[in-house]
């Protein structure tokens, strides 16, 4: 699957390109709406990017998380060939280990909250000029449909691509969305 952005300044015009698209068949799970105008996206029920996917908090956790075990294991590495395990013991270095890979961790999630996801960096200026970014998430045989309809609308200007949510997520959250339809 391919991620398509596109840009426009009007939400009601947007609104119209997401329920083409799903009468057409493409999901909500693959369609978002990037705005800073998040009164406008809800009132329009639009499926919008939520507060915490706006951050870099995924990837930048997974970074700490690879620092984490760097420097935990430079610390067993160090226990290992040195003789301070025979004097206190393999607890101590142990503990530090999981304490390292536990606060880098950490650290880079907090680090994450603070910067704005590196997939929508390159939108930043557009947002801040009171534009809105719609993008969708479609397969290759899907992408006929994305043309015909984005094609019909001519205040939405292509902006790119980019790689998207991987399918499997796209089909929890589609199975999800009908599991809360269903239920009471």
């Amino acid at each position: 699957m391919d991620r398509y952005f596109f840009i426009s300044g009007d939400l009601d015009d947007m609104d119209l390109v997401e329920k083409e698209l799903e009468n057409a068949g493409v999901t909500t799970a693959q369609i978002h709406v990037l705005s800073r105008d998040d009164d406008g996206v809800a009132r329009r029920n639009l499926h919008q990017v939520n507060a915490f996917m706006k951050t870099d908090v995924v990837r930048s956790t997974l970074r700490g998380a690879s620092l984490g075990v760097l420097a935990a294991s430079c610390v067993l590495l160090f226990a290992h060939y040195s003789s301070a395990t025979q004097s206190i013991g393999w607890l101590p270095f142990v503990f530090l280990s999981i304490v390292l890979l536990g606060f880098c961790t950490w650290e880079g999630g907090f680090f994450g909250f603070q910067v704005p996801n590196a997939q929508f960096k390159q939108f930043e200026e557009v947002l801040s000029q009171g534009w809105h970014v719609f993008f969708v998430d479609v397969s290759q045989q899907e992408l006929a449909v994305l043309q015909g309809v984005t094609g019909r609308h001519r205040g939405l200007k292509p902006a790119g691509m980019g790689s998207s949510s991987p399918h499997w997520i796209i089909g929890w959250q589609n199975k999800y969305q009908k599991f809360i339809h269903w239920a009471p």
